[in-house]
């Protein structure tokens, strides 16, 4: 005879995301998993370990077959970030007053500026012609609505950065330096959400 605790154990684990369809790879399920209560300890304060929200943007999950479909896992990340992201601004305007807060975001939005406003095709530094980099066009557009974006308010959504992909190129730009540039967008566009 089954207890109603034997039955439950048994019973399939619903899924927190739907699987990626047939054929195609989707994000490791265990790692996913794994990560979000890591996420949701650190936030309730029961983890030893702190995480941000630029932890949040930058964690990466194996790609494999029977995964998670990718793109409803990145909008709970982008959720998880901003909540990290709202939680951060309220901290440091508690301690230090908003003032610190809006120095904090103009200190970086103007150093995002001063990368994407120099001349079109010398944004960021090149792989050499042997490797392949970012498509340099393609950079290049993003970067002019971002900057319009810093400079007179045209409409840019956080979605709309974090999800921006390019093509690649041989002697693209380097996809580091072109990565934490969107990655300041972001903070920047979260702090003043």
């Amino acid at each position: 005879m089954t207890t109603p605790d034997t039955e439950t154990s048994r019973a399939p684990r619903t899924a927190a995301f739907p699987d990626a369809p047939r054929r195609t790879k989707g994000y490791d399920k265990k790692a996913v998993d794994a990560f979000l209560l890591r996420a949701k300890a650190a936030f309730d304060g029961s983890e030893s370990e702190s995480l941000t929200a630029t932890d949040v943007r930058q964690v990466a999950f194996p790609l494999v077959k029977n995964g998670y479909a990718i793109a409803p896992v990145d909008a709970a990340l982008g959720r998880i970030e901003d909540a990290f992201a709202a939680r951060e601004r309220q901290s440091v305007v508690t301690r230090k007053g908003a003032n610190e807060w809006v120095s904090r975001a103009k200190d970086t939005a103007q150093v995002v500026l001063d990368r994407i406003t120099r001349p079109r095709g010398q944004r960021f530094d090149r792989v050499s012609i042997l490797r392949y980099g970012y498509r340099v066009d393609e950079v290049d557009l993003v970067a002019d609505k971002i900057s319009r974006y810093l400079e007179t308010g045209d409409s840019v959504t956080v979605e709309q950065v974090r999800a921006v992909a390019f093509r690649m190129q041989r002697g693209g730009y380097r996809e580091t330096q072109v990565d934490a540039v969107l990655d300041a967008v972001v903070e920047v566009m979260l702090a003043v959400a």
